[in-house]
């Protein structure tokens, strides 16, 4: 039997912002996607910081630590696609934001605040 990949990630996507607002945070966007690639879930937190985070799931740990799939490439495309939702919904650059990923290892929810820098 195939496995849906989409079904997959969307499943572990809402469950991860579950996982978020339950935390506090308000989630703005799901699956924000523009020319240069897509965001899983952009969301605001309590204390006011716009968060962009990316949502990695792995069946077990023989598939790999789910953090560690945020590669310097994944990271650059994250940027560039948060760079452009800044200058089209804020209009600014002076927005307090971060890049959080979410790890999914089996039951496991492990929540990276500020997970990597801007890739410029």
């Amino acid at each position: 039997m195939e496995v849906n990949k989409r079904k997959v990630g969307a499943f572990y996507e809402e469950l991860a912002a579950d996982y978020l607002i339950s935390q506090g945070v308000m989630i703005l966007e799901r699956n924000y996607r523009n020319r240069l690639g897509e965001i899983d879930l952009i969301g605001m937190t309590a204390d006011g910081w716009l968060i962009f985070v990316e949502v990695k799931y792995r069946s077990s740990e023989y598939s790999g630590n789910p953090l560690a799939a945020v590669d310097g490439k994944k990271q650059w495309v994250i940027s560039r696609v948060a760079l452009e939702y800044l200058k089209n919904r804020y209009r600014s650059m002076d927005v307090r934001c971060r890049f959080d990923v979410v790890g999914i290892e089996g039951d496991e929810i492990c929540w990276v605040k500020n997970a990597f820098d801007f890739c410029s």
